[in-house]
């Protein structure tokens, strides 16, 4: 059984970490050059920055999200906790963010399931998987 079960995970992350990859590549491809605009004074792009970031993460977070996590989290595949299920989110949220960040970003096997490190897209960086984390927090408060 246990080998059923690593053969199945294995076998998840494979399709999850292949799955990222295809998306990343077309949009790094399909981005426009940005003309070169002179930087504002930082006095003045200081209070914007301060409120640029809870919007773009909330923003970044639904859409690693719906690229990546919803595979697993919408399904509950591999043991993953269903977005929004309050039951399956409250012990988990209960151990913190910070131990919530680290097995998203590490990966994690535990009694119910397993979570390939960073929902197995490799192109994912730390800050893009702690805003989706945080996306899913917030569904299940």
């Amino acid at each position: 059984m246990k080998k059923t079960s690593l053969l199945l995970a294995l076998s998840l992350a494979a399709l999850l970490s292949a799955c990222g990859k295809e998306e990343s590549a077309p949009q790094e491809a399909a981005a426009p050059a940005a003309p070169a605009v002179e930087a504002p004074a930082p006095e003045a792009a200081a209070p914007a920055a301060a409120e640029q970031p809870e919007v773009a993460s909330d923003d970044v977070g639904k859409k690693v999200f719906g690229a990546v996590c919803s595979m697993c989290h919408a399904s509950g595949a591999a043991g993953a906790p269903k977005t929004g299920d309050k039951a399956d989110w409250g012990p988990r949220i209960a151990q913190g963010m910070d131990t919530l960040y680290k097995h998203a970003i590490e990966g994690f096997t535990g009694a119910k399931g397993m979570m390939p490190a960073r929902g197995g897209s490799t192109t994912l960086s730390d800050d893009e998987v702690k805003a989706a984390v945080n996306y899913m927090v917030d569904k299940a408060k």
